[in-house]
């Protein structure tokens, strides 16, 4: 068994749509990126790649091939547990933390939480999601940037 470990923050700006664990978050911001900057799936497809020994997103996915210009990172996630399966992996579960300081996530954690296992081939049960503010410290704190952090338990088939 592996552990992966993944982490990503982005820019919050005005004129974009705020997509978090592939869910259309209401909001008058949204993040900026290459793709559709979900933050949460970035650290979760890093932790998946991570603990495969596969690298990481910026490596399979980069932000300088204009194939994934406002690429859905739904379909980034499930390349990446593509990737994993093929090298002999299976995902056990994956625990991840959304770190906002606005707008309330706990509304959406469930669509989120099933968003993800549907990518991925998991039951609901085998995906957590945390939503946790910065408590108005830092970039996050201060309503500038949404972080995400995740880890992955990886079996080997």
């Amino acid at each position: 068994m592996r552990i992966g470990e993944g982490w990503d923050v982005h820019a919050l700006v005005p004129g974009r749509p705020l997509v978090i664990g592939g869910v259309t978050v209401p909001y008058e911001r949204g993040l900026l990126g290459h793709s559709d900057a979900d933050v949460l799936l970035h650290a979760i497809t890093d932790a998946l790649l991570g603990g495969a020994g596969l690298g990481d997103i910026g490596r399979h996915f980069p932000d300088t091939d204009d194939r994934f210009k406002g690429a859905d990172s739904v379909g980034l996630l499930k390349e990446a547990a593509a990737r994993v399966g093929a090298a002999g992996w299976t995902i056990a579960n994956v625990d991840s933390t959304v770190v906002a300081q606005a707008p309330k996530l706990a509304p959406h954690i469930d669509a989120m939480r099933d968003r993800i296992a549907q990518a991925l081939g998991l039951a609901p049960g085998q995906v957590n999601v945390k939503a946790k503010t910065a408590e108005r410290l830092g970039p996050v704190g201060q309503g500038q940037s949404i972080e995400a952090r995740a880890v992955v338990l990886l079996l080997q088939d």
